[in-house]
């Protein structure tokens, strides 16, 4: 079976890369841009390569013509929040005529079996009452960001194509996510970079804050890159799917767990750097309909996945 992964030197991408190739009957190939970093995958072998750029329809129907995939994971986005504030028009571009160009692609070059994954988030669904927790996916979408609107976007345009010309498509919306080379500044990684930093005597005893009191919903990415593929091997084609452990601590549990795993003595200090505009209050996933479809459960805890993010930054500071 050959697989490709777009986005493949991220943080998700890696570690997709990884499981693929781990069960031994895949052949992965990733995409890159030419400027990204490849740190994520330098130590990953057996992986091909290949140059592509989602937002030149030409470039899509090239790799795609020529790796002929029999499943794609599509992960190459822009995935920053904060950065969606700054840049909305590039986020939809990026996100949205993206995912269009591999979707024409496949479906000019009569692919329309390829399974494709549509990567959505839990922040598509933005604002949502205490009442309405745990999310179910029939809970109604209201972003509240640039980013959010942009997977709405990437998710219809799934569920439409679906519909339309029968592409067979599924959708997760993963709730949040972490562990080893998560990005540093995305939570918990932030946090754990910070401390490692103080450890090391390479920063003043600080860690650096935004909003505390929001609840998420955390799952270790080595769960959720499982969670993907069983996605496309057991998922209903057309159908979403909500991927978390329902269970969601405040940012500040969470800050407060990784703390209790070093010895030196820090100031917690909020700064206003660090806010959003609007920020998603409460993120608690109900992951029923994906868990009966695919027999997936969760494995690795959150205080492992913390310890194990925690450590990665050690060995990098």
């Amino acid at each position: 079976m050959k697989v490709l992964i777009t986005g493949i030197t991220g943080f998700v991408g890696s570690h997709l890369a990884e499981f693929c190739l781990s069960r031994g009957d895949v052949d992965v190939v990733g995409s890159y841009r030419w400027r990204s970093p490849r740190d994520n995958i330098a130590h990953i072998k057996d992986l091909s390569l290949v140059e592509m750029d989602i937002l030149d329809a030409t470039s899509c129907h090239q790799t795609i013509k020529a790796v002929k995939p029999d499943r794609i994971f599509h992960l190459a986005a822009q995935s920053f929040v904060p950065t969606s504030w700054s840049s909305p028009a590039s986020t939809m571009n990026t996100n949205i005529l993206g995912q269009l160009n591999l979707f024409e692609a496949l479906r000019s070059l009569d692919r329309l079996d390829t399974r494709f994954h549509v990567c959505g988030s839990s922040e598509e669904y933005g604002y949502v009452a205490r009442e309405e927790t745990p999310i179910t996916e029939d809970n109604p979408l209201r972003p509240l960001s640039p980013y959010g609107v942009s997977k709405v976007g990437q998710d219809l345009l799934g569920y439409q194509y679906f519909r339309s010309y029968g592409l067979h498509t599924v959708r997760t919306r993963a709730f949040n996510h972490g562990g080893p080379r998560r990005g540093q500044v995305l939570l918990p990684s932030d946090f754990a970079k910070q401390i490692a930093e103080i450890e090391k005597g390479l920063r003043e005893p600080v860690v650096s804050v935004g909003n505390l009191e929001a609840l998420r919903d955390f799952t270790d990415v080595r769960d959720i890159v499982r969670a993907y593929w069983l996605a496309l091997e057991k998922g209903e084609p057309g159908q979403v799917y909500n991927i978390g452990t329902g269970n969601a601590p405040s940012v500040r549990d969470i800050l407060d767990r990784l703390l209790a795993m070093t010895e030196a003595s820090v100031e917690v200090r909020q700064v206003p750097e660090k806010m959003r505009p609007s920020d998603v209050e409460i993120l608690i996933s109900d992951s029923s309909r994906f868990r009966a479809a695919t027999g997936w459960e969760p494995q690795i805890s959150l205080d492992q996945m913390l310890a194990d993010t925690l450590d990665y930054w050690r060995e990098r500071v």
